[in-house]
């Protein structure tokens, strides 16, 4: 198999809309959540959100392509913008049925949707935007991507609800181990706080009730009562080891696992024994070759509802066994809320700088567990140890469970 790393990061989040921005806001424990700005909550059950604060998409590309593309897909060409910056790639010099796109959106866009089927219902079918389908659909995000900076390659959008993110950065690994592509632009993107995004959400009881910024997005704490609507991007690029080396590319982290799994048990609850999350963990840590005592971070799917973070910690014990009380675990919700479709991207990225920095982060807000749920949930401060392995888990509505296994790259 071939040889897969990291060689450039992008982020559009609600606490940065670039990922230095991103870090240092995570390395100061900022909460990126708030009263909900888009539209009137007063008859919702939820009234905070994480939404994505001083974006421009004309900033970023030209006038023209932003109108034809909703936020989701603006937000992922965007962080595909910055990941191709950053990594230094001359995209003139490679083949472009090389470079290839696995950006994800667990949703696309329900606010286009909205609008237009308010526009059906006034004033009839003949005024539905002509653009409406390729505005809504979900696999626009990895095509306008493609588009916009000329990737012929394959082009995948991974549908897995809240595991979108993390799936789409696996296959893109897998797309590039077995010699389908050099490089692959790879993440996930949402944008779905809008009126029928947190009225479906909240009629699930899915979200967090709560009306304190600080106390809403509490993964792992005993007073937990659901999640926070989040929205934004992360795109990596994922490069083939000997090509990186070749153009003298920065290496940030190696890929070195991925494990996939269904709990084929209920649509929205995990199992509640947590072993189909687990044996995702169990595969990626066997495909890098380590053992659970080389497991140095887990960053958790931590997304603040009862059954995750409880069915999460069991899994947790049942993939580690003894070793998981030794390993510290946060979740980057706890500052960014749930990005649904991006969530995974986004803390891949937290783990790739977790790696570079030696920094772990904290569960922001966390101030009491319960008796089940005794592992080394990271509070109050962060962490700064040398970091070698790191998990990030993603879990999603009907069953998905999705493990990627990242690792400081110790050359050849």
């Amino acid at each position: 198999m071939r040889r897969v790393v990291v060689t450039g990061l992008g982020a559009i989040t609600p606490i940065g809309n670039s990922v230095p921005e991103f870090w240092q806001s995570i390395k100061n424990n900022k909460v990126g959540i708030d009263e909900i700005s888009g539209f009137d909550t007063t008859e919702y059950k939820a009234h905070l959100a994480a939404e994505v604060k001083g974006f421009n998409a004309a900033d970023v590309m030209d006038f023209k392509s932003a109108k034809r593309m909703e936020k989701f897909s603006q937000y992922a060409v965007a962080a595909s913008i910055e990941a191709l910056k950053d990594s230094g790639l001359e995209l003139e010099k490679e083949d472009p049925y090389m470079v290839g796109v696995s950006v994800g959106s667990g949703i696309g866009s329900l606010s286009v949707m909205e609008s237009n089927h308010q526009k059906l219902l006034e004033k009839g079918p003949s005024r539905i935007n002509p653009l409406l389908v390729p505005l809504m659909i979900t696999n626009m995000a990895a095509g306008n991507v493609s588009i916009y900076l000329g990737l012929k390659g394959k082009s995948i959008n991974v549908v897995t609800a809240c595991a979108t993110g993390t799936n789409s950065i696996g296959e893109a690994y897998r797309s590039i181990q077995h010699g389908e592509a050099d490089v692959m632009f790879a993440g996930g993107t949402e944008s779905a706080v809008t009126p029928i995004g947190i009225g479906g959400f909240a009629a699930l009881t899915a979200l967090s009730s709560s009306t304190d910024p600080m106390r809403a997005s509490i993964p792992f704490d005993k007073d937990r009562n659901g999640f926070v609507m989040g929205e934004g991007s992360g795109v990596v690029i994922l490069e083939e080891l000997e090509h990186a080396l070749k153009r003298g590319a920065h290496i940030y982290a190696e890929v070195t696992g991925y494990g996939c799994t269904s709990d084929a048990h209920h649509i929205t609850s995990p199992l509640d024994d947590g072993s189909a999350a687990a044996r995702a963990m169990t595969l990626a840590i066997k495909e890098s070759g380590a053992k659970p005592s080389d497991v140095d971070y887990i960053n958790a799917h931590g997304t603040s509802t009862h059954h995750n973070d409880l069915f999460e910690t069991r899994a947790i014990k049942l993939a580690l066994g003894d070793d998981a009380y030794n390993v510290p675990v946060s979740s980057t919700k706890s500052m960014i809320g749930h990005l649904l479709g991006a969530a995974g991207a986004v803390e891949f990225i937290t783990c790739v700088k977790t790696i570079e920095e030696g920094y772990i982060h904290p569960n922001v807000g966390l101030k009491e567990t319960e008796e089940e749920m005794d592992l080394n949930y990271v509070k109050d401060n962060g962490i700064n140890k040398d970091v070698n392995l790191v998990l990030s888990n993603s879990l999603g509505f009907g069953g998905h469970n999705a493990t990627i296994a990242i690792k400081k790259y110790s050359g050849q």
